[in-house]
């Protein structure tokens, strides 16, 4: 382990700690005297819910017992408010274990239902993956781990709030990209060339993505009302939210993950084509950066095109079903966010092979060749 990648991970350390402690700005139920628990469901009243169709109305009316916290063990009467929506609403059992909220107090205590608690297998599955990146990835899986984390704790400390606060979203967006971009470049890549012309050439792509989605967010006429949870979020106090603007900044957002991959992939190539050919030439040295770049850029691009429209098919089972015909499909305004979405970002990913490749060459051309030892 050389000195400098210890001082990367020291520094991300120091970063992530640092994150924790900062303020979102926005309170939590908690924040104004709720509290949650586990509890179990020791019996159900159904007899307020009603059938419509496939969906049910109404509310259930639980005894639970109280699992965790201060009032373990307690007894408490609570309610499963359905909203009539299949993607909400849970219906729940005797027997099952729950997450509650309530508002203690002696006389009475208001309790509402939380979902099935999922909490525990989340931490489960979590720690799960940390072990098992760490044991097949090394070292390296413990820096990868690391700007995961870091990466989780700068959008949610940093760049929903800042967004929710009425900040123009395209300088925190990129401000966040570039952080998270550094962060995966100089973890995983070093505090060396081979990490700078990561750095460099997946910067350099989703600048270019960024500038493409913000003309063609506009050209498609489409607006970030697409989203889910948009219109939502204007209903519940945020009215001033520039929605297309975030829209577009999800754009280069989401395929950041991507891009940063490739130019790993290609840097790595070439760190490695210098150290076994040191007498290389500088254009042969690039053109095999681009070799590289050509094969991965043949199957992420699929990638994103499969990881876009995976949470979307549901949606397109919908319009087949429905014999929408396809010039109509192809124009509604969902689809073509999520078309925007996918080519705007392949246009970066793609972008991002000669960006890295002619980077990685400049900076690996002054690298000298060792002399050989008689």
């Amino acid at each position: 382990m050389k000195n400098r990648d210890l001082t990367a991970v020291i520094e991300f350390i120091l970063c992530c700690a640092a994150l924790l402690f900062v303020p979102t700005g926005f309170k939590t139920n908690t924040d104004r005297g709720s509290k949650h628990a586990r509890a179990k469901v020791l019996s159900v009243d159904d007899s307020d819910l009603q059938q419509f169709s496939i969906v049910l109305t109404g509310s259930q009316r639980l005894e639970v017992e109280v699992l965790s916290g201060e009032h373990k063990g307690e007894i408490f009467q609570a309610i499963n408010q359905l909203q009539g929506r299949m993607e909400f609403d849970e219906i729940y059992e005797t027997g099952d274990t729950i997450l509650i909220e309530y508002r203690y107090k002696e006389d009475s205590t208001t309790t509402y239902t939380r979902g099935h608690y999922r909490i525990h297998l989340e931490i489960v599955l979590a720690v799960m993956f940390a072990a098992f990146l760490i044991s097949v990835a090394g070292w390296t899986g413990t820096k990868a781990l690391l700007s995961f984390i870091f990466a989780a704790l700068m959008i949610w400390k940093l760049l929903i709030p800042a967004m929710l606060k009425g900040w123009n979203p395209y300088p925190i967006s990129v401000f966040t990209v570039a952080a998270l971009t550094a962060s995966v470049s100089f973890l995983v890549g070093g505090l060396n060339k081979r990490g700078l012309a990561t750095f460099a050439g997946s910067f350099s792509g989703l600048v270019f993505a960024s500038v493409l989605a913000v003309v063609f967010t506009n050209l498609f006429s489409v607006d970030g009302a697409v989203r889910p949870f948009a219109e939502s979020l204007l209903y519940a106090g945020f009215p001033e939210l520039d929605l297309n603007a975030i829209f577009t900044c999800g754009i280069f957002i989401a395929c950041s993950g991507a891009v940063m991959d490739l130019a790993m992939d290609i840097s790595s190539a070439m760190h490695e084509i210098k150290h076994k050919r040191p007498d290389i030439h500088f254009t042969e040295h690039i053109i095999s950066g681009m070799r590289v770049g050509r094969n991965v850029i043949g199957t992420m691009t699929t990638t994103l095109l499969l990881a876009y429209s995976g949470g979307y098919t549901t949606m397109l089972m919908y319009y087949m079903g429905q014999g929408t015909p396809l010039i109509e499909f192809f124009n509604l305004k969902l689809v073509s966010a999520e078309i925007l979405n996918v080519l705007v970002g392949s246009f970066g990913l793609v972008a991002v092979a000669p960006f890295t490749a002619v980077v990685a060459g400049l900076l690996f051309k002054t690298d000298k060749p060792k002399p050989q030892m008689e």
